[in-house]
């Protein structure tokens, strides 16, 4: 499908992305994600999540993870029962390191993405889609929604040098597509394999039947080729049908994971883009967090369209048109466009 039906509509829209300064954001290039648990990189969306939250008297949030940890049975190490947190996944990556033989090293890397699954579920008791990517509500309300649980355990498995992150979804196990609704993490095995982990279902090893990544050096939409026992031996592109190895396959960075935390806190803002009634303030703080989302990750295509309909609510017709051809064109490139940023393109290029 061609972004464009005539070459004078491809350069009114360059300028108008000109005029609104977005040429810049031009298709950067995906960088790896490393943010074990604890480290500088986490901290930082901890600190974004107090920072934008109500945050005052609340326990900080290593604090009271660990705690949760020490005093919940279901949650610890199998063997371990006395060590606390930080000293159980030293012990795991102690016994991880001393393994040679890639099948004994991915059983146990089967085995500890399993433990940390039954760890996030035990510790944070809720799933919340309204408040669940706070991790001051992780601590205030024990809350968990899908990014939050998977950069925990993305970040728990890079602590023990497990190589490990996260994927969007926008086809979940049943089939049904959605514009990239969901998170999930993911291991890559020593053995050559990836394997989906999910602490939104009842058993940590998942089978999302669409996956969204870095390919090959650049974002694209995928369908994961899984194993009987829901391990990952490829991946097929949608937008050529090539079958790549799970190698191909990059975790999302960690500017884009944390593009995607303010892109929630823009959706879910109190009378902002999903709440009903929607309020002037409510869309002026959607617009905020938004705008910040697609600072941190230009390429966040979600991020990028939704901030042009909040635009669009607020009567900011030019730059909205220029935010909705952009996210549009973003989906394009990536190989896959949902049918609301079709039908907001459409409407946008009236």
């Amino acid at each position: 499908m061609e972004i464009f039906n005539t070459m004078g509509d491809m350069k009114r829209a360059l300028l108008g992305l000109l005029g609104l300064g977005l040429v810049g954001w031009a298709w950067a290039q995906p960088q790896a994600g490393e943010y074990p648990y604890r480290s500088p990189a986490f901290t930082t969306w901890v600190q974004d999540s107090y920072r934008e939250s109500p945050a005052q008297g609340v326990q900080p949030f290593y604090a009271w993870f660990e705690a949760a940890y020490a005093k919940t049975p279901q949650a610890k190490l199998e063997g371990y029962p006395n060590l606390g947190l930080m000293a159980a996944l030293a012990q795991r990556k102690k016994e991880l390191a001393a393994l040679r033989d890639p099948a004994a090293k991915t059983k146990l890397e089967l085995e500890t993405g399993a433990w940390l699954h039954r760890l996030v579920k035990a510790t944070l008791l809720k799933f919340s889609l309204e408040r669940g990517y706070e991790f001051t509500y992780a601590v205030t309300r024990s809350e968990r929604q899908c990014l939050l649980q998977s950069v925990l355990i993305a970040g728990m498995l890079q602590q023990m040098g497990i190589e490990a992150g996260a994927y969007m979804v926008w086809k979940n196990q049943q089939g049904q597509v959605s514009n990239l609704g969901h998170v999930t993490a993911i291991i890559k095995l020593s053995d050559g394999r990836d394997v989906e982990i999910d602490a939104s279902e009842p058993t940590p090893f998942f089978t999302h039947q669409g996956i969204f990544a870095p390919i090959q050096g650049k974002y694209q939409f995928a369908e994961p080729v899984f194993n009987p026992d829901h391990t990952i031996s490829g991946y097929k592109l949608v937008a050529t049908g090539q079958v790549v190895k799970p190698r191909a396959v990059t975790p999302l960075s960690f500017d884009y994971l944390r593009s995607q935390f303010y892109y929630y806190r823009g959706e879910r803002a109190p009378g902002g883009f999903l709440a009903a009634p929607k309020t002037p303030e409510g869309l002026a703080a959607s617009e905020r967090f938004l705008r910040q989302a697609v600072k941190y990750a230009p390429e966040n295509p979600l991020a990028t369209y939704v901030l042009g309909l909040v635009l669009q609510r607020e009567g900011k017709a030019e730059e909205a048109r220029a935010y909705i051809r952009k996210g549009y064109a973003l989906y394009e490139q990536y190989g896959y466009v949902p049918d609301g940023p079709k039908a907001a393109f459409a409407a946008a290029s009236r």
